[in-house]
């Protein structure tokens, strides 16, 4: 039976996430240092950040930093929702040794290496 509840057709854990995230846009705008709410293998929300000008469907290229910016996660993602306080963004593209880095995070903060395979799969799907 279908469903209308978004948790229940969510594919992909949300992980809470706390770390700080760059935002490029096509445009030229740089959003530096904006807080991260969580992830997913799919995916990140974000804390709106001031003077946010973005659209939905508009693509950036996201900057995750781990590790006090030791490590990089790197997407291209285009905006999925935006509402007054946050923007949700979907993953159009992830470099190898980006989606090793995210993979682990989330294998991580799982702890159910079951799910994990079965996101893995969707996202491979």
């Amino acid at each position: 039976m279908p469903t209308n509840n978004p948790a229940e057709r969510r594919r992909f854990s949300r992980i809470p996430f706390h770390a700080k995230a760059h935002i490029n846009t096509e445009k030229g705008e740089l959003h530096l240092n904006c807080e991260v709410i969580d992830i997913s293998l799919k995916g990140i929300l974000l804390v709106k950040p001031e003077g946010w000008y973005g659209k939905m469907d508009d693509k950036y290229q996201i900057d995750i930093l781990l590790d006090d910016s030791q490590l990089v996660i790197k997407m291209i993602a285009s905006a999925a929702h935006i509402d007054e306080k946050s923007v949700a963004f979907t993953c159009e593209h992830i470099d190898l040794e980006s989606i090793t880095h995210l993979k682990r995070l989330v294998e991580l903060n799982l702890g159910d290496e079951a799910l994990l395979h079965r996101e893995l799969s969707a996202l491979i799907n």
